[in-house]
């Protein structure tokens, strides 16, 4: 899977607009999958069962079919706590896309508030708590777009896999295995296909409507990840072929923010321990 496997990183989402700030203290740093072992790269043939890859693709079709969408995205993901068992930590994002090259996601609670804007020349992260807002010249095209912007500043958005331009390549691509699992009428409020599809580096179980088609839920465990945690994407609102108004991409709430450079937040430092003045003797 080329974007699935970044998954991991969805604490990215609210880490990286904490900007310097050390606002995102408490959110867990993103691990890279480990790599497969020589033996797992000596696998068989993959196991595709047709009626799973068949629901994949037709729910690549109707993501593609529309030329701008808007959902809602609501992000669960664990972290490792002091005391054994996970913490829980979540993000909730209004999405907004227009293929090719455009892009909005407006991130709010539990984590720092977000805005991202890309109008297919520049991507804008902009921190409204804060009054921070970081500037870069990005790629024409939405998928090299995302590249870019994980490659310069650690910013991923777990729905990166459904906003290209192909959804089905983006989680295809890799598999060892895939399967149908059954029906669920509790996800998304309507009845959806759930499908399981195996890499060398995740797990991922879809939840696909079964008559639109729509994602309405995605969740991943990494196969490199010894704790095994959990990372869970939830689509709602969904909105095909929106009508878009023209200044919807633009950055205007960042417009009197303070620039900072587009890159990566530091880790944020334990201000050290002051000395105690030496006694006179």
């Amino acid at each position: 899977m080329t974007n699935t496997r970044l998954l991991a990183s969805a604490a990215l989402l609210a880490a990286s607009l904490a900007l310097d700030t050390g606002a995102a203290a408490q959110t867990p740093a993103a691990t890279k999958p480990a790599a497969p072992s020589a033996s797992a790269a000596a696998k068989a043939a993959p196991q595709l069962d047709a009626r799973a890859m068949d629901l994949l693709k037709g729910m690549s079709s109707a993501l593609t079919a529309a030329q701008s969408m808007a959902f809602t995205a609501v992000v669960t993901y664990e972290s490792p706590s002091s005391v054994g068992p996970p913490l829980v930590y979540s993000t909730s994002s209004e999405v907004l896309v227009q293929r090719p090259n455009k892009l909005r996601v407006i991130t709010l609670g539990d984590g720092p508030a977000a805005e991202y804007s890309y109008d297919g020349k520049t991507i804008t992260a902009f921190a409204p708590a804060e009054n921070l807002v970081a500037v870069t010249e990005a790629p024409p095209t939405i998928d090299a777009m995302l590249k870019a912007a994980f490659d310069k500043a650690a910013i991923y958005f777990p729905f990166a896999d459904i906003v290209g331009a192909d959804p089905f390549g983006n989680i295809a691509d890799g598999l060892t295995k895939a399967f149908y699992i059954g029906q669920s009428k509790v996800v998304g409020g309507t009845t959806t296909d759930m499908i399981a599809v195996v890499s060398n580096t995740v797990f991922m179980q879809i939840w696909i409507g079964a008559q639109d088609k729509l994602p309405r839920r995605m969740r991943a465990v990494f196969r490199g990840d010894p704790l095994m945690l959990r990372h869970d994407v939830e689509f709602s609102n969904w909105k095909l072929d929106p009508v878009i108004a023209a200044e919807a991409f633009a950055a205007v709430n960042a417009a009197n923010a303070k620039k900072i450079d587009f890159a990566a937040p530091k880790p944020t430092q334990p201000p050290k321990a002051a000395r105690k003045p030496a006694k006179a003797k």
